[in-house]
C-alpha cells in the first residue's frame, strides 16, 4: 500500500503510540523522516530512535516516546504543510510556536531544522510540523 503522506503517517504513529500509553512506535524508514527525528530528539521531545534493517532490504525506525509524570512529553503534534497545500514560510514570517514553549520543524536549503535554529541561520522553508 503507498502512503501519500510519508511523514504525516510517522506523526500519526507517534500521536496515536502516545495516546495508548506506548513506550515504543515503529514506522518505515526514510530520509526526511530521520532528519525530523534527529530535531525531535535534540529539542528533547523523544528518547530517540533506532533503524532497524529487514530481510526484505527495507529498513524500520523504532522510535523510543518519552514521558514526563506518566504524560506525553508531544502534547500535540500537528503537520503544517500537506501533499495538498504546501506552506513556505521566510526567515522574517517563522513565527514561535506557543510563546516559544514548541517548535516548528523546517525543511531549509540547509537541512531539517528547529525554528530557532532557522532564525539563527537566517533560512526560511517548509515547515513541515509544528510540536508542543
Amino acid at each position: 500500500m503507498t502512503i501519500s503522506d510519508p511523514l504525516g503517517d510517522m506523526l500519526t504513529r507517534i500521536r496515536n503510540a502516545q495516546m495508548r500509553g506506548m513506550n515504543k512506535t515503529v514506522t518505515p524508514a526514510s530520509k526526511l523522516r530521520q532528519r525530523v527525528l534527529d530535531v525531535l530528539q535534540a529539542e528533547g521531545f523523544i528518547r530517540g530512535y533506532t533503524r532497524v534493517e529487514q530481510d526484505n532490504n527495507k529498513a524500520d525506525l523504532e522510535i523510543e516516546l518519552k514521558y514526563f509524570d506518566g504524560d506525553p512529553v508531544i502534547s500535540k503534534i500537528k503537520r503544517v504543510s500537506k501533499p495538498g497545500r504546501r506552506v513556505y514560510s521566510s526567515v522574517k514570517d517563522i513565527e514561535p510556536v506557543r510563546n516559544g514553549l514548541g517548535i516548528s520543524i523546517l525543511s531549509t536549503p540547509k537541512g531539517v531544522m528547529s525554528d530557532a535554529v532557522a532564525r539563527e541561520q537566517n533560512v526560511g522553508g517548509e515547515v513541515l510540523c509544528q510540536v508542543y
